[in-house]
Parts: structure tokens; sequence; C-alpha cells
């Protein structure tokens, strides 16, 4: 039996908008401002527009080909799987890549708080990587509520920054004026560069992409409900790092590895680094939590496709999670923590995840119809995603392009060794059940920013209706 289509234009923005908000924020800020200085705030804007419209085309390709595997599915049903396990293996790669740098950056902002020996800062990642390894393999629901639990912790150090921030940008314009001039310090010769790091801060709408069975009017709901979320996430991120880079000084976030710390301080002193940096453990660890289910997730349906090693279909006796590639992937993480640095690891992500995304926009071009579905755009948006995938690919650097292209083509051998094999009939039709797309999905909005959509409508709808009633019934 079929679910119905239970999900409205509201619900879907509050999955896109909790699939992108993470920890990017703790992060990226620093990374840019080195390259471009207080431009980072125009490069922000911007690539929310990329991310924006590359959204829109997954969004599409869900309305074409409603089923789960997200750009997996897609240019597998439009090319064939051998393109479709490329799109799948470069973005697991992707996936991957991002687990390390929340182990480092979680090691960063635990030195701002508590000095750490070289050795005591890899027993930190070790013990970072193994604990959300663990919390994975032993279930997903109690983590998503003890998620939901401290999504205050996590969101009211952003949410006062931003207040502070403007409050001194209305006290004191001549200090924000003063730390946003030049505005371009460098010229234009790291914008491309400096775009790729910031993109990375929006990716997540590739996980947060519904069948569009499971949505109500989807011709208009999905595109709208993009749009509005890629807006709220834009405009959080935007106001973030006004404030951040006009309360302080560029050339002090370039010698920083914990930016929202040197905000803080600025701010609110000693009080403020530690807000600060509680706010940034607990965001680091909940992205990283969600980041290894989703990249566990699309492993596993690689592997019960026949395309994996069959290993990674594994699942705990007990648990009934995927934990053999958990397993793999917390190794990965540790290792690649121990010996990448935050800017390499984000840029070759974004090569991958750009490789991905150049697919799925093809896929699109070929799955359209306009007799089926009058959906606006179709025709334009895939070229311009195209467009923007090609720019992202370039602007990495020629190590990045160089092994990509061997991580690519490493993906081949593994194609062909496990293509042949049969996929696990019984596995592939419980994960792929609509129920279970569902109640996957359904757990992305127990993330960050979302939460906060959540009590926000909720509030209001209490208002309404308290106002509504008859004054004599009070």
């Amino acid at each position: 039996m079929e679910l119905k289509r239970g999900l409205s234009q509201f619900d879907l923005t509050n999955i896109i908008v909790g699939a992108i908000v993470g920890a990017d924020i703790y992060i990226a800020s620093s990374l840019t401002a080195g390259l471009v200085g207080p431009f980072s705030i125009v490069l922000w804007a911007v690539a929310g527009l990329f991310a924006a419209t590359i959204a829109m085309v997954f969004a599409y390709c869900s309305y074409y080909v409603p089923r789960v595997g997200g750009p997996f599915a897609y240019v597998s049903e439009a090319f064939d799987d051998f393109y479709g396990f490329l799109t799948g293996w470069s973005m697991w790669i992707a996936e991957l890549l991002a687990l390390p740098v929340f182990a480092i950056a979680f090691a960063n902002y635990l030195q701002a708080l508590v000095p750490l020996t070289p050795a005591a800062e890899v027993a930190v990642r070790a013990l970072f990587v193994a604990s959300l390894t663990l919390v994975n393999i032993v279930g997903v629901r109690a983590a998503g509520r003890l998620n939901d639990a401290l999504t205050l912790i996590k969101l009211s150090p952003l949410l006062l920054l931003i207040v502070a921030g403007l409050g001194v940008f209305l006290v004191r314009p001549e200090t924000v004026i003063g730390n946003y001039t030049p505005l371009l310090p460098f010229g234009l010769d790291n914008a491309a560069h400096a775009l790729v790091l910031v993109f990375w801060a929006y990716a997540g709408f590739e996980m947060g992409t519904l069948p569009a069975g499971e949505v109500e009017n989807p011709q208009k709901a999905i595109p709208r409900a993009i749009i509005t979320g890629m807006l709220i996430v834009s405009f959080f991120y935007l106001l973030t790092n006004f404030v951040l880079f006009g309360v302080v000084n560029w050339t002090e976030l370039d010698q920083s590895t914990v930016p929202l710390v040197v905000a803080g301080t600025a701010l609110f002193g000693s009080a403020g680094a530690l807000i600060m940096t509680v706010g940034a453990l607990f965001s680091v660890a909940g992205s990283d939590e969600s980041g290894m289910l989703g990249s566990a997730r699309l492993a596993y349906a690689m592997a019960i496709d026949g395309l994996f090693p069959r290993a990674f279909a594994r699942l705990h006796p007990r648990f009934n999670t995927p934990y053999v590639v958990l397993i793999a992937q917390g190794a990965i993480a540790f290792v690649l923590s121990s010996f990448g640095n935050l800017s390499g690891l984000i840029s070759f992500a974004v090569l991958n995840l750009a490789f991905s995304f150049l697919l799925t926009c093809f896929a699109l071009i070929v799955l359209r119809s306009d007799s089926a579905a009058n959906l606006r755009g179709q025709h334009i948006l895939p070229l311009a995603g195209i467009g923007i995938c090609l720019f992202l690919i370039y602007s990495t650097t020629t190590f990045d392009k160089a092994a990509g292209i061997l991580v690519i083509l490493a993906g081949i051998p593994v194609y062909l060794f496990y293509s042949p094999k049969q996929d696990i009939h019984h596995l592939k039709a419980l994960f792929l059940s609509e129920e279970a797309v569902l109640r996957r999905r359904l757990e992305v909005r127990e993330m960050y920013l979302a939460n906060l959509l959540d009590l926000i409508r909720t509030i209001s709808r209490r208002i309404r209706r308290s106002g509504s009633r008859d004054p004599g019934e009070r």
C-alpha cells in the first residue's frame, strides 16, 4: 500500500534547511579571510545562488525519478548503472571527506578551551570519530532525540552573536566600516578558490531532496520549498558572516582556526569565548554524526545494488545498522584527520561533489518531459547547473583535479568487479520501501535550524488560536 502524500511545502522546506545548516559556519569563514578578506560576504551570497540552482535540478530529478537513491538513482535512470555508480562513488568520497574535517574542527575548538599536546590532539580526534561511529551503530533514534534536545545549545550562540553584532553596528558603525575597509584587499585572484570553500557550507541539499511521491502538489511545492529553504539558509549565513567580519578584522580571522571564538571574545570577552566554544563543540559533533549516517546510507544503498562490497550491506544482528561500513568510514576518517588539512579536504570534497552534481544536471536534460510535467525552468536550470559545476571543478587546485581524476578512475575497477554480482533483493526491497524512505527523510528535520522553524510555526499557531477565541470564553 502506498503512502499518502503527507508532506507539505513547509515540511519540505524544513527538511532542506535541516539538511544544509550544520557546523560548517564554524569552519569556513576563517579559511576565506586570508584569500579575499571581507569580500567573503559577497561569496557567501554567490555560493547560495549556485547551491539553489543545483538544488532545483535535484528537486526536478526527484519528480521524474520518485524513489530513493538521490543522484545515483537519477543518473542510473537517465543513462545506465555505470554512470550512476560513478555519480554515487564520487558523492560517497565527498561525504566521506567531510568526516575528518569535523574531527579536525572539533579538536581545534576544544584546543581553545583546553590546551592540547600534539599526542592529546590525535587522541581527541580518535575518540571523537570512535564515539560517533559507536552512536551510529547502536542506533540513530536515541542520537536524534539527543540532537533535538541540544538544538538550543547549538543555535543560541550564533543567534546571540548576530544580535550583539548588529547592535555593535548600530552603536559603533565606524568599527564595522573600518573592518570592511578595504573590501577586497587582494583583488579577485583568489576569489574562485574561496568560492569553492564557501560552497561546501551549502552542501547537504542533495541529502534533503525527497521522492516527489511523498510531497503534496509536488510541481509547486518542491521548487517553492527549495527557494524558501535556500533563502533562509543564505540569510542566516550572510548575517553570521556580516557580523563576524564586522566585529573582527579579517587579518585576525586569517590567523585563527576558531573564528567564532575570536568574534565571541571581541563581543563578550572570556564568557563569549566559552559560549562560542561550547556551541561549536556540540554543532560539530552533531553535524559529523548526521554526515556519517548519510554517507553510510549511500554506501549501503550501493552495496545492496551489488555495486559495493557485500560486507557493506551487513547489518548488526542486534541494532540493525550497517556497522561494517560505519566502522570502515570511521577508520578512514581518523587517518585523513591525521594527515589532511581543512582547506585541502574541503576543496577535494567539493570537486567530487561537483562531478556528481554535473552528471545529475545532464540526467535532468534526459529525464525532463514537457508533456509529463510543467516544471518552471527545467530547460534552463540544468544548463546553468552544468556551468556552475564546471566552474567549481576548474576553480579547485591542480592537485585536486589530478587526484580527483585518479579517484574517479579508481571507481571503474570497483564497478567492473562488483557489477556482475546480483543485488541483495530482500534488503533492497526493505531499504527502498516508501515507509523506510519517509522515516529516514523525516529524521533530517531533527537537525539544527530546522527545529527553530518548527518552534516558530508552533508559537505562531498558538498565538493565532488564542487571538481567535471569543473574549467571553477566556
